[in-house]
């Protein structure tokens, strides 16, 4: 399990989060999960952790966010292609997700924003990065 992440989520419903993360593509690891938090594997590297409100509090002394009022963190997911991005977006909004913002086409670039039902901010994207603009130098300043 070398270079894994787990991003750690509270949310207010583990049954209803598995749910929706399991209709964006996301598969239950019961080793990792139970009553209180489940762990949902993306890839082989990146794992959403859905914790309960009470046990993501015993990670932090920190007030948990409301995160549908305020944003801590977007978590940008690469696809295949726009279509997968199109998809993705659907059915997340079918599982209870909410658009954030609909399809931002840049041309080497296409992306959608989603809220996960708890407010995280999810955003599918596709993009070519042989199409990509080169990164502008910025200009150095004296001092």
């Amino acid at each position: 399990m070398a270079n894994a992440v787990f991003i750690n989520l509270p949310v207010a419903n583990v049954a209803a989060s598995i749910a929706f993360y399991e209709a964006i593509g996301c598969t239950r690891n019961e080793q990792f999960s139970n009553a209180s938090g489940a762990a949902m594997t993306w890839s082989d590297s990146v794992n959403f952790m859905l914790l309960a409100h009470d046990l993501y509090s015993s990670f932090t002394p920190k007030r948990i966010i409301d995160a549908h009022a305020t944003s801590g963190a977007l978590f940008a997911l690469a696809l295949d292609s726009r279509e997968a991005v199109d998809a993705f977006a659907a059915r997340s909004l079918a599982a209870g997700g909410r658009e954030a913002h609909g399809a931002e086409d840049e041309g080497f670039m296409y992306s959608r924003g989603i809220e996960d039902p708890d407010g995280h901010g999810l955003g599918p994207f596709w993009m070519d990065a042989d199409a990509a603009p080169a990164a502008q130098p910025q200009a150095e300043t004296a001092g």
